[in-house]
C-alpha cells in the first residue's frame, strides 16, 4: 500500500481511550455495528473508534468512510486545518487492516510498530475474555454432544479428535481444501514428519505473531506454514485453529488470493499444490536442503510423473499422465502427446444439467462414470479448436481422445460446476452420484492389460462441496474419512456424520485414494 496519512491514526488509537478494548465480556461476540446492530464481521474505524459491519454484511463500514469524504459545509476551516480522513479500519475478528483510500489491505507497519502493538493488545484482551467461556464450552462438548454423537455412530465414547479451522473472512474455500488434504494420510504424514523451522525467536517465540512487510520475504515458507497447520489438526483440541500465518504466506506468494472475497476452492487447491511442489524442489527456510532433496530423490526413483522439474511428494501422490490423441479428419494423421496432471476436470454432460436432486424423476441419474466417460470419449473438435495438421500444413477438422497413461496414488476429480455465459458465471447444480468405495478406473487406461486386478480401484477419502448459486458467493464445506469414520468440516465446526449423508452431497471436488489391500466392495 502507498504511503497514506491515515496510518498515523493507529498511534492515536493506541494512546487515546478506546472503550471497546476494555470490555470484560467475550470480545468479538459483543461488538456490534452502531447502525444495524449486527455482530457479524465488525470493523472498527481507526480514526474515531466507531464500529460498523463489513462489506459482506451491510457495508456500513464503507459508508462511514464515504460519508467522511463529504465536505463539511456547516463548519469553517482555516487553511491549516485538514479534513479528518476515516480511511483505515481493522477487522475485529482477524485483525487485518484495510485502507479504503488505497482500496487495499495494509500489510506493512509503522516505524514504531503501532499496528503490531494494537493487534497484540486486542489479542491479549480476547484471550482473557474467552478463557472461561472456552473452558465451559469444552466441558459441555466433552460431557454431552460429542460423546452422544459417538455413541450413536459406533457405540463408543471415544473423544472427538478433529479440529476445525477458523474462518478469517470468506476463507471457507481454503479451510475445505486444507481439511481434505489433512485426511490424505500419505500426503499429510510427509509434511508432518518434516523438521520444524523456527521462524521466530527470542521474546516472541511460541506466541501468536503477525507478519509485516518490514520482515521481508526471507521468512516466508509455504511448506513450513502448511506443515504447522497440518500438525495442528487431529490433535484433539476443541478450539478451532486459526490459520492466519498460512493465509499471510498465501497472500505473499499468491496475489490472486489477497483480500477477503470468496475464491474458488479448486483454483486455490491447484495454486497451493503447484507452489508446494516448487518450494519442495529447492528446500525452504532453514531446513537442510539435503533432507528435502534426499526425500525428493526417493520419490523421483519411484515416480515418473514430474511437473516443472524433479518429482516431489505432490507429484508422487497426485501426479498422473494423460495421453492426448488428435486425428486429422482430412488426411488421417495422428498426433500423440503425453501431459502430466494433478487432477482431472470433468464436465457434467449437458443432458443431465437440469437434474438437480437425487430423487428428481426426469430421466436417468447422472453418475461419476458418465462424467469420466464424457472426458475420455472420442470428441470432434469444433470450429474454434481446429487442429494444425503438420501433413496438411494448415488447420483442419479433427477428433480428440484422452487416455490415462498412468494413474496417480490419489485421484483428484474436479466437477465443472461453474460455466461462463455472456454476462455472468452460472452454477450447474446437478446431483452427480459417486461411489464411496471401489471406483474402477481400469476401462479408462491406455494399457489396462498391464494393470493388476486391484491396482485401478479407488476409495473415497474426501469431498469438497460448494453451497450456493455462484462462485463469488456461497459457502464451502468438506466431508472426509478418518480412521473409518466420516466427518463434516464446516470451518470451526466439526461433526460426525454417516455415509448416507456423504453420498447425498453435491460434490465439487472428489479425492479418491488408491486401494492398497483387497476388500469386498462393489465396483462403479
Amino acid at each position: 500500500m502507498r504511503r497514506a496519512d491515515p496510518i498515523k491514526v493507529l498511534f492515536s488509537l493506541f494512546v487515546l481511550p478506546f472503550p471497546l478494548l476494555y470490555t470484560k465480556t467475550p470480545f468479538v461476540a459483543t461488538i456490534t455495528s452502531q447502525v444495524c446492530r449486527s455482530n457479524k464481521s465488525p470493523w472498527v474505524c481507526l480514526t474515531c473508534s466507531s464500529v460498523h459491519c463489513g462489506r459482506y454484511v451491510n457495508g456500513h463500514a464503507k459508508k462511514h468512510y464515504e460519508d467522511a469524504q463529504v465536505p463539511m459545509t456547516n463548519h469553517k476551516k482555516t487553511e491549516k486545518q485538514e479534513k479528518v480522513q476515516h480511511t483505515v479500519c481493522m477487522d475485529c475478528s482477524s485483525y487485518s487492516t484495510y485502507c479504503y483510500r488505497c482500496d487495499d489491505f495494509v500489510v506493512n507497519d509503522t516505524k514504531l510498530g503501532l499496528v503490531q502493538k494494537v493487534r497484540e493488545h486486542l489479542q491479549n484482551l480476547e484471550n482473557s475474555a474467552f478463557t472461561s467461556d472456552r473452558h465451559r464450552k469444552r466441558k459441555l462438548l466433552e460431557n454431552s454432544s460429542l460423546n452422544s454423537k459417538l455413541l450413536k455412530v459406533n457405540g463408543s465414547t471415544t473423544a472427538l479428535c478433529a479440529t476445525g479451522l477458523r474462518n478469517l473472512g470468506n476463507t471457507c474455500f481454503m479451510n475445505a481444501i486444507l481439511q481434505s488434504l489433512s485426511n490424505i494420510q500419505q500426503f499429510c504424514c510427509y509434511f508432518k514428519e518434516l523438521p520444524a523451522v523456527e521462524l521466530r525467536n527470542g521474546k516472541t517465540a511460541g506466541r501468536r505473531t503477525y507478519h509485516t512487510r518490514s520482515q521481508g520475504d526471507n521468512n516466508v515458507s509455504l511448506v513450513e506454514e502448511f506443515r504447522k497447520t497440518l500438525c495442528a489438526l487431529w490433535q484433539g483440541s476443541q478450539t478451532a485453529f486459526s490459520p492466519e500465518s498460512l493465509f499471510y504466506v498465501v497472500w505473499k506468494i499468491m496475489p490472486n488470493f489477497r483480500g477477503y472475497q470468496q475464491q474458488d476452492a479448486h483454483e486455490f487447491m491447484r495454486y497451493l499444490l503447484d507452489h508446494l511442489h516448487l518450494e519442495l524442489q529447492g528446500g525452504f527456510n532453514g531446513v537442510s536442503r539435503s533432507v528435502i532433496l534426499q526425500e525428493n530423490a526417493t520419490l523421483s526413483a519411484s515416480n515418473k510423473c514430474c511437473i516443472n522439474g524433479a518429482s516431489t511428494v505432490v507429484t508422487a501422490i497426485f501426479g498422473g499422465i494423460l495421453q492426448n490423441e488428435v486425428n486429422c479428419l482430412i488426411c488421417g494423421t495422428e498426433s500423440r502427446k503425453f501431459d502430466p496432471f494433478l487432477d482431472l476436470s470433468l464436465d457434467i454432460p449437458s443432458q443431465f444439467r437440469n437434474k438437480r436432486t437425487k430423487n428428481q424423476e426426469n430421466g436417468p441419474m447422472c453418475t461419476l462414470r458418465d462424467c469420466l466417460r464424457s472426458f475420455t470419449d472420442l470428441e470432434e473438435l469444433d470450429e474454434t479448436e481446429l487442429y494444425m495438421c503438420h501433413k496438411c500444413k494448415k488447420k483442419q477438422k479433427s477428433t480428440k481422445k484422452f487416455w490415462i497413461q498412468k494413474l496417480p496414488k490419489v485421484l483428484c476429480l474436479h466437477l465443472k460446476r461453474f460455466h461462463w455465459t455472456a454476462y455472468l458465471r452460472n452454477k450447474v447444480d446437478t446431483y452427480v452420484e459417486f461411489p464411496l468405495r471401489g471406483l474402477d478406473m481400469k476401462c479408462y487406461l491406455l494399457e489396462p492389460e498391464n494393470s493388476g486386478p486391484e491396482s485401478c480401484l479407488y476409495d473415497l477419502a474426501a469431498v469438497v462441496v460448494h453451497h450456493g448459486s455462484g462462485v463469488g458467493s456461497g459457502h464451502y464445506t468438506a466431508y472426509a474419512a478418518h480412521e473409518g469414520r466420516w466427518f463434516h468440516f464446516n470451518d470451526s465446526t466439526v461433526t460426525l456424520t454417516d455415509e448416507e449423508t456423504v453420498v447425498k452431497a453435491k460434490a465439487y471436488i472428489l479425492f479418491y485414494v488408491e486401494r492398497q489391500a483387497k476388500s469386498g466392495s462393489d465396483k462403479l
